[in-house]
């Protein structure tokens, strides 16, 4: 596989990943769905994701990254499933609204299953290391700097949602910005 090649194609899944992370913090903003800890660590897995692609954007593909983007999907997935799991019975309800008939934990799922084949073929027909090098350009860095501000976002928005202890189950607020703000109007009154 040409080594221009592979790098547009890790740059669309870049896209891709940061594409999913924002639909998950627009649902979380505008539709009003905090996820939950399982959810948190779905974000987690697609992050990590992510940074072996993006590692793959800056340096070149590297069967190292690949294999980041792999534990990232295997660990991501196996919480996909756990929580299909969990709402695969009927009558056990589910969590959150569901897009185009699934919900986000089992798009997750075949999200994560499709980067685990995906990384696989890249790995199978991955340029010969030492030929051409990295690629700059201005979609890689595009795609590359998209990716960090989202997953930064999503780090303050658990911090806000968690704060630095155990996420609730079923959350209904942010706790980690409301204890926050607690303290600080306590500080001011003092």
């Amino acid at each position: 596989m040409p080594e221009r090649f592979a790098h547009a194609l890790n740059i669309l899944a870049l896209f891709a990943i940061s594409g999913i992370l924002l639909f998950a913090f627009y649902d979380q903003f505008v539709g009003g769905d905090l996820p939950c800890p399982l959810c948190l660590l779905q974000r987690v897995g697609f992050c990590i994701v992510g940074a072996g692609l993006a590692l793959n954007v800056i340096f070149g593909p590297s069967a190292r990254h690949y294999g980041l983007m792999i534990l990232g999907a295997v660990v991501g997935g196996a919480v996909a499933l756990r929580q299909v799991a969990l709402h695969v019975v009927p009558g056990t309800g589910a969590y959150g609204d569901p897009v185009f008939g699934l919900h986000f934990y089992t798009w997750a799922f075949i999200v994560f299953a499709l980067v685990l084949v995906g990384a696989g073929i890249m790995l199978v027909f991955r340029p010969r290391p030492g030929i051409g090098g990295s690629f700059r350009s201005p979609m890689g860095l595009l795609a590359t700097v998209l990716f960090f501000l989202v997953a930064f976002g999503n780090g303050v928005s658990t911090l806000a949602e968690c704060g630095t202890g155990l996420c609730p189950d079923n959350p209904t607020s942010y706790e980690g910005y409301e204890a926050l703000m607690e303290r600080w109007a306590d500080r001011s009154a003092n």
